[in-house]
C-alpha cells in the first residue's frame, strides 16, 4: 500500500511537470485586436475590490466536486482599466455588454463602471446591451447602452432592495446552546439572528432608513440613463399585475411596453446586426470582437509598472470581516493589514496613503490594531485618506475614523457605531448527551468554560467591558472627527446610515470614489507628479509554486480528465443544496471568524445589500 501510494503521487507529480513544460513550450497566442472590433465586456462573476485568495490546487480539485458552479470574482479595477483603454484604442469601434453571467454587485461599484462607460460613449463609440434576462445589477449597467435588446422569451427583473436574514434562536434552543449576549446601542442588531426569531422593530426602522434612499439612488440613475421618469418602476403587485395583464403575461412585451428595452431580438439576430456593422472576424464565424479577458491580457502587468524613482500614493485595500491576527487577501487581519500600512510608512517613496475600506467590521481589538498604524502614518508626516467602498460600517468605520479625510460613495453603507459581545456555551447540550464538566481550580475565574457555562458575575464583567468599549468608540470618533461626544452618541447606537446621511452628521468629509480619494491624498501631501501603487500581501515561494503548477489551463484540463465526471442528477442535487445553504453559510461562517481576545465586536451583519 505504501509503495502504491508513493507511485501514484510520483506519477501525478511527473504528469503535472510534463503538462507545465508543454504549456510553456506551446505558449498562448498573442491577442490580436482587429480593426473596427467590438469589445465584448463579458463579465463572469462577482465584482469585488480585492480578489479573495484561493489555493489553486483546491480550486483545480473542487471543480469536480460540485463547486464549479460557484461564481468567481472580477476585480473592479480590471474592468475600469479595460474600459478606459478601449476608450482610447482606435481599434475598438464599439462595446457589447454581455452581462448574463455577471452576479451581484453593490451600487457603488456599478456606478464606477458606469462612469467609465459614459467616457467611452463620450469618445463617440457605441455601446450595445443584449441578453436573455437582466437582473437588477445587470440592468443598471445595461441601461447606459445606446441600445438595449432582449430575447423575445426573456425578461427584466427589477424588484428593489430588501434584507431577510435567517434567525436561529429556536434552532439554538432546540440544540440547547446557550447564548450570552452583551451589547450597547438601541440599533445594534448584529446579534439579533442569534437571540430572536424575527427582526426587531428598531432594526426594521433603522434598515428602512437607509435602503429606501439607496433604492431612490438606483431608480433616479437608471431613469436618467434611459430617459424616462423615475416613477417608471413597479413597486406593488397591483401595478405589476396590471401591466402584465396588458402584456398578456408576456415578460418580454412588458419590458418593451415599460421602456426597459428598445427591441426584442434573438441571439442570432443580434450577432448578425453586429456583423453588418463591423464585419466578420478573421475566422468568419462571428463579428469582429475581443473578450474582456483577452483585452485585459493586453494591458501591462501592474507589478512591473512601478517606477522606483517617483514619489507614490499607496493604496491599501481592507476588504472583508475584521479578525484578530493574520488573514489572506479577501479578509482583514488586524496584524496583516497593519503590516501593509507599516510597509507604506517605512517606504520613503510613499508620501500619502489611501485606505480603501470594504468591510462591515468585526473584532474591536483588530480594528484598533489597524487604526494605530493609521495614527503612526500620520505621525510620520504621511497623510491618510480613507476611501469607503460598498460598506465601511462598525469596525470598518473604526479604522477610517482617524484618517485625515474620509471619502465615501453616495451609496456607501456606513455608521453602525455600536459594540456587542457574544459567547456561546454548550453545557446544556453536553448534559443532554450525558457529558459533564467538573473539577477544581485555584480561583473562581478559572471555572468558566464553554462546557460549564458562565457565572452571573462574569457576565457583569463582560457587560462592563462592552459598555466601556462603546464609550471608547464614541469618544474616539468625537475626538478624531471634532464632534461633541453627545452628538456622536445620538447618531451612533449601532445605527446604519448611507454616506449621504453620514455626510450631514459629520461622520465623513466628502462624497467621491477611489480616484477622488487618491487625488485628495496627493493634494494633502503636496504632490504634483506621482505614481499610484497598491501595497498588498505577497505570496510565499511555496504558494507561487503551487499557483504556477495548478494555475495553468492545461493542468486544469488534465485534472478534469483524470477525475470522474458527475452525473446530471448529482450536479442538480448539489446545486439545489448549494442554493438552499448559501444564505445559511454566509451568516454562520461569521461565527468562525469571531476571535477577538476580549470577545468584544463592532460588526454589522446586515450591511450587505447588492443590486442583484
Amino acid at each position: 500500500m505504501n509503495f502504491s501510494r508513493r507511485l501514484i503521487l510520483n506519477l501525478l507529480f511527473l504528469f503535472i511537470l510534463i503538462a507545465i513544460v508543454i504549456n510553456i513550450i506551446s505558449g498562448e497566442d498573442q491577442v490580436q485586436v482587429e480593426d473596427k472590433s467590438v469589445l465584448r465586456l463579458d463579465l463572469n462573476g462577482i465584482i469585488v475590490e480585492q480578489l479573495t485568495y484561493v489555493d489553486p490546487f483546491e480550486a483545480a480539485m473542487s471543480g469536480k466536486f460540485g463547486d464549479s458552479e460557484q461564481p468567481g470574482e472580477i476585480l473592479l479595477d480590471d474592468i475600469i482599466d479595460v474600459v478606459n483603454k478601449a476608450t482610447q484604442d482606435q481599434q475598438i469601434y464599439a462595446m457589447y455588454l454581455d452581462l448574463q453571467r455577471m452576479h451581484s454587485a453593490h451600487l457603488d461599484k456599478l456606478r464606477d463602471i458606469r462612469d467609465a462607460l459614459v467616457k467611452f460613449k463620450a469618445a463617440g463609440k457605441k455601446i450595445y446591451a443584449h441578453g436573455a434576462y437582466y437582473t437588477q445589477a445587470q440592468y443598471y449597467l445595461a441601461s447606459i447602452a445606446d441600445q438595449v435588446t432582449l430575447h423575445p422569451y426573456g425578461g427584466v427583473n427589477i424588484t428593489g432592495f430588501g434584507m431577510y436574514p435567517l434567525y436561529f434562536k429556536e434552532a439554538l434552543d432546540k440544540l440547547k446552546v446557550t447564548q450570552h449576549i452583551f451589547r450597547v446601542g438601541t440599533y445594534k442588531s448584529a446579534v439579533e439572528p442569534f437571540i430572536r426569531s424575527d427582526m426587531s422593530p428598531e432594526a426594521k426602522q433603522s434598515n428602512l432608513g437607509w435602503i429606501t434612499p439607496l433604492w431612490s439612488q438606483y431608480k433616479s440613475e437608471v431613469a436618467e440613463n434611459r430617459g424616462f421618469d423615475v416613477t417608471n418602476f413597479d413597486e406593488t403587485f397591483a401595478a405589476l399585475t396590471d401591466k402584465m395583464e396588458a402584456a398578456q403575461g408576456d415578460s418580454a412585451k412588458y419590458a418593451i411596453d415599460n421602456q426597459w428595452v428598445d427591441e426584442l431580438v434573438t441571439d442570432q439576430q443580434f450577432v448578425q446586426k453586429l456583423i453588418d456593422e463591423v464585419g466578420l472576424e478573421a475566422k468568419g464565424k462571428s463579428f469582429k470582437q475581443v473578450s474582456f479577458e483577452q483585452y485585459l491580457s493586453t494591458l501591462p502587468p501592474k507589478e512591473f509598472a512601478e517606477n522606483p524613482f517617483t514619489e507614490k500614493v499607496a493604496v491599501i485595500v481592507a476588504k472583508g470581516q475584521i479578525s484578530d491576527g493574520k488573514r489572506k487577501a479577501g479578509a482583514i487581519g488586524g496584524d496583516s493589514t497593519a503590516a501593509l500600512l507599516k510597509r507604506a510608512r517605512l517606504n520613503d517613496k510613499v508620501k500619502a496613503v489611501v485606505l480603501r475600506i470594504d468591510s462591515g467590521g468585526g473584532s474591536m481589538f483588530a480594528s484598533e490594531t489597524i487604526r494605530n498604524e493609521v495614527l503612526a502614518l500620520k505621525a510620520a508626516g504621511k497623510p491618510v485618506v480613507a476611501s469607503m467602498g460598498s460598506v465601511a460600517a462598525s469596525g470598518g468605520y473604526w479604522i477610517a475614523a482617524s484618517a485625515n479625510e474620509i471619502w465615501a460613495s453616495p451609496s456607501t453603507i456606513t455608521g453602525s457605531i455600536g459594540v456587542f459581545g457574544m459567547i456561546m456555551t454548550f453545557e446544556n447540550a453536553a448534559n443532554s448527551l450525558g457529558i459533564y464538566s467538573d473539577g477544581v481550580a485555584t480561583t473562581e475565574l478559572k471555572g468558566q468554560s464553554p462546557f460549564r457555562g458562565i457565572e452571573s458575575n462574569y457576565k457583569h464583567l463582560i457587560q462592563m467591558g462592552v459598555e466601556d468599549a462603546y464609550d471608547k468608540f464614541i469618544s474616539m470618533v468625537a475626538t478624531e472627527r471634532n464632534l461633541e461626544k453627545s452628538a456622536v452618541d445620538e447618531v451612533a447606537q449601532g445605527r446604519v446610515w448611507l454616506a449621504t446621511q453620514a455626510l450631514n452628521f459629520g461622520l465623513i468629509d466628502k462624497l467621491g470614489n477611489k480616484n477622488d480619494a487618491i487625488n485628495a491624498a496627493a493634494s494633502l501631501a503636496n504632490l504634483e507628479m506621482y505614481d499610484v501603487i497598491t501595497i498588498e500581501q505577497a505570496l510565499t515561494e511555496q504558494e507561487k509554486l503551487v499557483q504556477q503548477l495548478f494555475g495553468a489551463a492545461i493542468v486544469q484540463n488534465a485534472v478534469e480528465a483524470i477525475m470522474p465526471e458527475q452525473s446530471i442528477f448529482a450536479k442538480t442535487a448539489l446545486n439545489t443544496l448549494d442554493d438552499i445553504s448559501h444564505t445559511l453559510e454566509a451568516q454562520s461562517k461569521v461565527l468562525g471568524q469571531l476571535n477577538d481576545p476580549n470577545h468584544v465586536y463592532t460588526l454589522c451583519l446586515l450591511c450587505n445589500v447588492s443590486a442583484e
